[in-house]
């Protein structure tokens, strides 16, 4: 019931940083979690970050607290994905993805998300 499609990845020295944005479109004025996943080659894709469409309460993994940030405009229709003080194991497509719910209650699993975006190449050179 929503479309979402990323963008903004890139490519970086270590260090730098990068605002990945994801564009909603169909049923955005239902309630979603919302999250951030990223997936490097031949690794699993793991949950980077949530937020919820309603509240606003956000989730982020321990490797990236302190220097991503999730956020959303609702009036957009986009959630972003502030990314500072990069590191080269950053380095992964990042996706976006959705799921109808009440809110976001932890950081989600990618087989819990029904919608994804197509993703978006991140590259942080050391």
């Amino acid at each position: 019931q929503v479309q979402l499609v990323e963008s903004g990845g890139g490519s970086v020295q270590a260090g730098g940083s990068l605002r990945l944005s994801c564009a909603a479109s169909g049923r955005t004025d239902r309630r979603y979690c919302m999250g951030w996943f990223r997936q490097a080659p031949g690794k699993e894709r793991e949950g980077v970050a949530s937020l919820s469409s309603h509240s606003g309460r956000t989730y982020y993994s321990d490797s990236v607290k302190g220097r991503f940030t999730i956020s959303r405009d609702n009036a957009k229709n986009t959630l972003y994905l502030q990314m500072n003080s990069l590191k080269p194991e950053d380095t992964a497509t990042y996706y976006c993805a959705a799921v109808l719910a009440l809110g976001c209650f932890g950081l989600g699993s990618a087989n819990g998300f029904d919608y994804w975006g197509q993703g978006t190449q991140v590259t942080v050179s050391s």
